[in-house]
């Protein structure tokens, strides 16, 4: 009775066609392709050249205007437009925000300074307290103000 779906021909068997997938090789490949993953990905973030002065970023509104801090390529320090020493930075900042440390502070560092000196100057001012720190930059394309 079975003998319809199963034909016998000279030497050998013809089997029905069987409905399942074969998800073996499936699993292989994509075992094959995380390894490849996992491998590359850690390489993916070292030695990536960055720009920091240039960036594609809408300005941040805000109201009140912040206080600057302005850093030269030769070192030097500017609160404003009022030229401070180091050790002088954060009293001076106290006194210009009246203590108030919500108060946003923008550093201005020149592209060619040491970013060490830029970091030095802005964990100075975090330490003091100051929350609202930003770093700031030129749109991309723009040319820099005379």
């Amino acid at each position: 009775m079975a003998g319809g779906l199963m034909k016998r021909g000279t030497g050998g068997r013809k089997y029905p066609a069987n409905a399942e997938i074969n998800v073996t090789p499936m699993v292989d490949v994509m075992l094959v392709l995380l390894v490849i993953f996992m491998v590359t990905a850690p390489m993916l973030t070292v030695g990536v050249p960055v720009e920091l002065p240039k960036v594609n970023a809408p300005a941040i509104p805000d109201d009140r205007t912040p206080v600057e801090i302005s850093i030269k390529r030769d070192g030097t320090i500017y609160v404003q437009e009022k030229p401070v020493s180091f050790d002088n930075l954060i009293p001076l900042l106290m006194a210009v925000t009246e203590s108030n440390q919500d108060v946003r502070l923008f550093v201005r560092g020149d592209a060619k300074l040491d970013y060490g000196e830029i970091m030095k100057v802005m964990g100075s001012i975090t330490a003091a307290g100051f929350k609202k720190v930003a770093l700031v930059a030129l749109p991309a394309g723009a040319s820099a103000p005379n």
